[in-house]
């Protein structure tokens, strides 16, 4: 989905950054996507195209830089606000560029399928974390994470079956990183598995981890990529909401503490604001009540803030995570998103999509 925090149980809500305490955050992440974006330029005047694009680049050059020089606080607000506000309005506005066309060519089965691959994702991914000795919760988690949308189904989770905290940190700790791994890595298996755009944004949207990574990770491919892949992962989030529910109810309290101590998170964590957005958008697009200067200026709009966003995804990722993050909770994220990167090309073979 995008990075979130985990947020304690007794947290208290803190007000809401002013301008000039975002302003320094999103001026640094503005300064990255510059950079990226002259790096794409050369790049075509030196080869005739882009063999990088600019949502990549700035995600590559935000780790460098978060690699040797960690932003103090003074850069928090900004960046934070880049990474999840700006990209959240990034994603509702691709919902006016969806091609109703485009997703009635996937097939009805589609939708079934999504949730098929869910349900099995979880089982399967559960089942390696317990067969490599992780603790049920943290192998809950870990499951959650990979099946559905990485840091924000942990986030939606852990309150609910009761998870530690080292335990979700450690499991945010590995995804956060695997999932920019996975944005950098997952174009180079299109002429691999010899996937057709259309294919491949199934396959991406079954696979990445977050919404807005979808975005870095199809944008290489092409326009459709993105389409289809965006509608799929979004289709994937919506699964939280029945996975949550499903997981409040099969909870045991810990140590004898009252059913009401479980704590199930608000309707707002379950299906957010900007996905009920890009789904408005997506149905007036399908409507016809969107005009072509407005299609053209919410694209441009969400591919700024997308590059933006992409810098600051960058700059809070710290690769010393993984060192953090244990050898079993490594082996059971990596083995569990083989599975599902498995049982998603499984789906897309046995629909037929092409």
């Amino acid at each position: 989905m995008e990075i979130e925090d985990v947020m304690p149980h007794h947290a208290v809500s803190s007000p809401r950054p002013t301008l000039g305490a975002l302003l320094p955050g999103i001026l640094l992440c503005s300064g990255v996507s510059g950079a990226a974006l002259a790096l794409q330029n050369l790049e075509v005047r030196v080869f005739g195209q882009a063999w990088l694009e600019a949502l990549v680049l700035a995600i590559l050059l935000g780790v460098a830089l978060r690699s040797v020089w960690a932003p103090g606080r003074r850069w928090k607000a900004g960046t934070d606000f880049s990474a999840k506000t700006l990209l959240e309005v990034a994603v509702l506005l691709l919902g006016a560029s969806i091609d109703p066309e485009t997703i009635l060519a996937a097939g009805p089965g589609l939708v079934a399928g999504i949730a098929g691959v869910v349900a099995l994702a979880l089982a399967v991914s559960y089942g390696i974390g317990r067969l490599l000795g992780l603790p049920p919760r943290m192998a809950v988690l870990v499951a959650c994470g990979n099946s559905i949308c990485g840091n924000s189904a942990i986030a939606a989770t852990a309150p609910v079956i009761g998870a530690h905290g080292d335990d979700v940190a450690a499991a945010i700790a590995f995804t956060a990183v695997l999932g920019v791994l996975v944005v950098l890595g997952l174009p180079l298996l299109v002429p691999l598995l010899g996937l057709t755009p259309m294919q491949y944004g199934v396959f991406a949207g079954l696979t990445v981890y977050a919404v807005p990574q979808i975005l870095a990770a199809t944008a290489p491919v092409g326009a459709l990529s993105v389409q289809v892949g965006t509608l799929v992962k979004l289709l994937r989030v919506l699964m939280l909401g029945p996975v949550v529910v499903a997981l409040a109810l099969m909870a045991k309290p810990e140590g004898g503490a009252p059913e009401h101590a479980k704590i199930r998170p608000p309707l707002r964590r379950l299906v957010p604001w900007f996905i009920l957005g890009f789904l408005g958008l997506a149905g007036l697009r399908a409507a016809g009540l969107i005009p072509d200067a407005a299609l053209a200026a919410s694209q441009t709009a969400a591919g700024v803030l997308t590059v933006l966003s992409m810098a600051a995804l960058g700059l809070g990722v710290d690769v010393r995570m993984l060192s953090r993050a244990g050898l079993r909770v490594t082996a059971a994220v990596v083995l569990s998103l083989a599975a599902l990167g498995a049982i998603g090309l499984g789906l897309i073979r046995l629909l037929g999509i092409m």
